[in-house]
């Protein structure tokens, strides 16, 4: 800490407190704006503010919106018979980024029955497939179980984002829930 630097302090403080920021980067990334590029520090001040503001969830799959349904809803290019459940807003956007799926997306953040009531309506608007991009894990599968069972009186196909070894990875270095995973998911070559 910087003794009479109080808004200087704070700062580092904000800083460090974003993911991944540790003290050094902190105080770099202080440093350049207060001190290098007040401009962009403007600029990032004002994103932020106008972010906060404007931003919220949608209310129909709770992916990040600037209005109450996002443009992913709205846009009736998109395959609205293949809804992708996703654990976050996050999930969504790199999907997105990277053109990866033309369907609709549900976040699935908790089980409340809201959040199921959600789910149904949407899956009553013509969803055939229900595909789960979920961090494979015990608990997951649990709850894909869960929601399968739930909505076992659709007519849906239920299928998840495939598992194994990552490309590059060296099979000693894979645990052992995923490299059964992988055998059992192995594919024609």
């Amino acid at each position: 800490m910087m003794r009479g630097l109080e808004k200087f302090n704070k700062l580092v403080e904000a800083f460090e407190k974003l993911p991944t920021v540790g003290r050094k980067s902190a105080v770099r990334f202080a440093y350049h704006l207060v001190l290098n590029d007040t401009f962009s520090a403007m600029k990032l001040s004002n994103a932020i503010e106008s972010a906060i503001k404007s931003i919220r969830k949608c209310e129909r799959c709770g992916a990040l919106s600037e209005h109450e349904i996002c443009d992913i809803c709205l846009d009736e290019r998109r395959d609205a018979q293949k809804l992708c459940i996703v654990e976050s807003a996050k999930d969504i956007f790199v999907l997105e980024e990277h053109k990866l799926f033309e369907g609709r997306y549900f976040v699935l953040s908790d089980l409340e029955e809201q959040t199921l009531s959600k789910l149904e309506r949407i899956v009553h608007e013509g969803i055939t497939e229900m595909i789960f991009a979920l961090t494979p894990s015990l608990v997951n599968d649990a709850l894909i179980l869960f929601i399968e069972d739930k909505l076992k009186n659709h007519a849906l196909q239920f299928t998840k984002i495939a598992q194994g070894v990552p490309t590059g990875v060296h099979l000693e270095n894979v645990d052992m829930l995923s490299l059964s995973k992988a055998l059992e998911s192995r594919t024609k070559t």
